[in-house]
């Protein structure tokens, strides 16, 4: 089967990972007045049955070996009897959270049929009910999951598949298992996982992960939907928290939830050796039909991106979020480009490039420490930040110097030895774009095909490639704004402010544009 029609463009969509809850004022009164009792009653009795489920959890691979324990417990009473009372105990903790009904669609395909059940969309820690209306099939988790009291346990039960994200061995090794699992024609029961592999706001379904899709198997897609007049379900990057989404779901009378099981998706030969089209193939089809688009956004670590030509844009870019601190500190046009001038003379000095915050006080020309801190916090987590890479994402947005110097001084920064490499190139654009590249061998290939990437190749390549002069019209140049930067047809520009000439003012502008956007096109919550 050949790869379905492409992704959309994910610039098109507001961002996937913002959500912010609108209640009418009506709606606000009867869930402070609900929630006032009702909260800790539901939450109460969660409790109790999380603290019941946790001895009986053990008990299942109690006084096993570490051999027996890597097998599946599939017979005997560790079975026929704790599953039961687990999978009974599970459905009741959801019930006292006001999932009275769970309305199902469509027939859900036995283990042999069908090894994965893959579950869109993702929208927060609540989604678990769909656990108990599967009959508790085994899932992948975080390793430091296990050491959570009542988790670990449940864990332990479910003899689920635990990977340490941060680890290349831990991944290789879950992947392994999944494969086994997946491909023992039926000694393993079920699979479940979320291959969108975070939560969003479900207004598009996000890039699938390939883990449900490696071992080449039929899966069965589920689609969950939450058809209430206030959803309070939804978790995500930003905006509603974890724990006011608990709220707000504990304060209605009930909250409705449908489970729809899609016709078993059985890949082609090329799917089944390429998981990356297989996931991606499923998710069109889980898309299509939810009703919404299929897009290439990902959360990478913790940044939410999406994809261009290989390349990882953040949605929230932190330069952007610099350039927003620094208006709010006084900053002009003229005082951004004396920063800029120092930096790039600090970066090219005999102290280096690497600073702390109180260095980076008097380069960005601040007054208030705690911005300084904040701005800091958005490039390093270390005791020290790169400020080439501050520099350059910073210039490549505000548009000083002309996005030819700008590169030049990319070059000058980061292949000092003149060999365009394409360690040198992803940190260049890493640098310009304010979030590591690990996938840039797409643009590596375009800019090397005469031969080791020089300035005139990258600049050729990013101002007349199609993908790549996307990536200026719409990321590098703030919307209104007059620059020296090669002119550029666009078929997606954006209203132009004319009001204000500032790089600062318009990136602001260009920014409160997309969040509104964004809160135009969410559910409401």
């Amino acid at each position: 089967m050949e790869r379905q029609e492409s992704h959309q463009t994910t610039s098109d969509y507001p961002n996937p990972f913002v959500h912010k809850l609108n209640m009418t004022r009506a709606q606000k009164i009867r869930g402070i007045v609900f929630g006032s009792v009702l909260f800790p009653i539901r939450v109460s009795l969660t409790a109790i049955c999380f603290l019941i489920m946790w001895p009986i959890a053990r008990l299942r691979l109690a006084g096993l070996s570490e051999a027996e324990r890597a097998r599946p417990v599939m017979t005997g009473w560790r079975r026929w009897l704790l599953h039961p009372i687990i999978w009974f105990i599970s459905r009741a903790a959801f019930l006292f959270l006001g999932f009275f009904w769970v309305r199902v669609k469509g027939r859900r395909a036995g283990h042999k049929e069908a090894p994965v059940l893959a579950v869109a969309p993702h929208s927060s820690f609540l989604d678990m009910l769909v656990l108990p209306e599967t009959q508790l099939p085994t899932v992948v988790s975080r390793s430091e999951n296990q050491s959570i009291p009542v988790i670990g346990a449940l864990l332990e039960f479910n003899q689920s598949v635990l990977v340490n994200r941060k680890n290349p061995e831990s991944r290789k090794h879950a992947i392994m298992q999944i494969k086994e699992r997946l491909t023992s024609n039926g000694l393993w029961p079920q699979m479940l996982m979320f291959p969108e592999g975070t939560t969003t706001n479900g207004s598009t379904l996000i890039k699938f992960k390939p883990g449900a899709f490696v071992a080449g198997v039929p899966v069965q897609p589920v689609l969950l939907h939450y058809p209430n007049k206030v959803d309070t379900v939804r978790w995500t990057h930003k905006g509603t928290s974890w724990m006011e989404a608990l709220w707000h779901t504990c304060s209605q009378l009930y909250t409705n939830v449908t489970v729809e099981y899609l016709p078993v998706y059985t890949p082609s030969q090329e799917e089944k050796n390429d998981p990356n089209l297989y996931a991606d193939n499923v998710q069109k089809v889980m898309a299509k039909a939810l009703g919404i688009p299929a897009t290439d956004h990902v959360m990478e670590g913790r940044v939410p991106t999406r994809k261009l030509g290989g390349l990882s844009l953040p949605l929230e870019p932190p330069a952007r979020e610099t350039l927003s601190l620094l208006y709010k500190d006084g900053l002009r046009k003229p005082e951004l480009e004396a920063a800029l001038d120092r930096m790039i003379v600090r970066c090219r000095s005999e102290q280096g490039w690497k600073v702390d915050v109180d260095e980076l006080l008097p380069l960005l020309g601040l007054t208030d420490r705690q911005t300084a801190v904040k701005i800091w916090g958005l490039y390093s987590k270390d005791d020290k930040v790169d400020l080439r890479q501050m520099y350059l994402s910073m210039a490549a947005i505000s548009g000083h110097p002309d996005f030819k110097s700008l590169l030049h001084t990319a070059f000058t920064l980061y292949d000092t030895e003149g060999s365009g490499s394409l360690a040198a190139v992803s940190d260049m654009m890493g640098a310009l774009l304010g979030s590591p590249q690990h996938h840039t061998e797409e643009l590596y290939t375009e800019l090397s095909r005469k031969g080791a990437p020089t300035e005139q190749d990258f600049f050729r390549v990013l101002t007349t490639h199609p993908t790549y002069q996307k990536l200026i019209s719409e990321y590098f140049t703030p919307d209104g704004v007059e620059s020296t930067r090669p002119s550029i047809p666009s078929t997606n520009r954006k209203v132009v402010n004319n009001n204000e000439g500032s790089p600062i003012t318009s990136a602001l502008l260009n920014k409160a544009a997309d969040n509104g956007n964004a809160q135009a096109h969410e559910k409401d919550d």
